[in-house]
């Protein structure tokens, strides 16, 4: 990869009636953006300018092209991926908004599958108007495991500078979600976790907390018997892999604490266990992450926000956080790739009268 390399960053357009263009507008106003890296927005050149004009927003220049090949460094890039007479019904989820989320996406992810584009940033979607037969998924992470996956089994990752928050049971009823956990999944969510935080984020010997699934984690079975015959059991499973897992750990301690600061990653049970104590901390520059997959993938951590679509008042934070961890995950597994390359021969070295092999060569199996 050249030095001065430029990534190409898919930007897909979202709901068109929520604040998704209102998000990446604002993003894109910044002249800094173009000087990191190269926008292609997945979306319609009518539709962000109705967005511009609605919210206000001073005039920005699009460089309409055809497809990725054709965008050009230094300049905002836009594809038209829906039909031009598609209506903006702001505040309005319709079937319209749904299939015009539906084409930018699939045209980003086809794009990024033929190596035209590096990342993927996505603005959000409405999961229910967006459901059809060719979309039939609770959300983004589900489609992209599916079709970008090779077979890759993907974890949701929330995240900031300063909190990494995964889930073993993402968009599921809660109900579901005791008998959804078991050892073996735990096991394979840490796998992944560890392996992400390798590859991605550069952390040679990740440190991961797990939540319990019970409140006071179960207090020896008095509320719940699942940490001491699953999760304790999957802890030690792991560690025997060589992943530093610790816990599992009360929830609401854990956080009130601000013991999740001592770890380099935090694996909860479910959804909102995870996701209402990092939103609560990191909302405005919270940033979710597809990880375990051979694409990279970024979203803002908010939603459609259709309460407050057209009124110029969404926050840009979360998907600028976006698009620049999107671009730090790429430099970083390319880091990786690197380093990997030419990898050391074995060392061996004698310690306290036993042989050990200390094997520098050892890969993970889902690299």
């Amino acid at each position: 990869m050249e030095e001065n390399y430029k990534v190409k960053v898919g930007i897909t357009q979202g709901d068109i009636n929520g604040i998704g263009y209102e998000v990446i507008l604002k993003t894109l106003s910044d002249p800094r953006i173009v000087e990191m890296c190269t926008p292609i927005v997945y979306g319609s050149p009518k539709v962000a300018a109705y967005h511009r004009k609605a919210l206000e927003l001073p005039p920005m220049s699009f460089n309409i092209i055809n497809e990725a090949g054709q965008a050009e460094d230094l300049k905002l890039n836009i594809i038209n991926c829906i039909d031009e007479e598609v209506k903006v019904e702001l505040s309005k989820p319709t079937a319209q908004s749904g299939e015009a989320a539906y084409f930018a996406l699939e045209a980003a992810s086809t794009d990024i599958e033929r190596g035209a584009i590096d990342v993927i940033v996505t603005a959000p979607i409405n999961k229910h108007v967006i459901q059809s037969d060719k979309f039939d998924f609770p959300g983004h992470t589900e489609y992209f495991e599916k079709r970008l996956g090779k077979g890759r089994k993907s974890l949701m990752i929330l995240m900031n500078d300063v909190l990494r928050v995964a889930l073993v049971t993402g968009h599921v009823p809660l109900v579901q979600v005791p008998s959804m956990i078991t050892q073996a999944d735990i096991v394979q969510k840490l796998r992944i976790f560890n392996y992400a935080l390798r590859q991605d984020f550069g952390i040679i010997k990740p440190r991961i907390a797990v939540l319990s699934l019970n409140p006071h984690a179960g207090e020896e079975g008095l509320l719940g018997n699942e940490e001491n015959e699953i999760i304790i059991p999957a802890l030690k499973d792991a560690e025997e892999q060589g992943i530093l897992c610790f816990g599992p750990y009360a929830a609401d301690g854990f956080f009130g604490s601000g013991h999740f600061s001592h770890f380099d990653g935090v694996l909860a049970m479910y959804h909102d266990q995870g996701l209402a104590p990092f939103k609560t901390l990191a909302m405005e520059e919270g940033v979710n992450y597809t990880a375990g997959l051979p694409i990279i993938r970024t979203s803002p951590a908010h939603g459609t926000g259709y309460d407050i679509a057209g009124e110029n008042k969404a926050s840009e934070e979360s998907f600028r956080h976006a698009m620049y961890q999107a671009i730090d995950i790429f430099n970083c597994r390319n880091r990786f790739k690197e380093m990997k390359s030419n990898p050391l021969r074995k060392q061996y070295f004698d310690k306290s009268g036993d042989n050990e092999v200390l094997n520098l060569e050892e890969e993970e199996k889902e690299d």
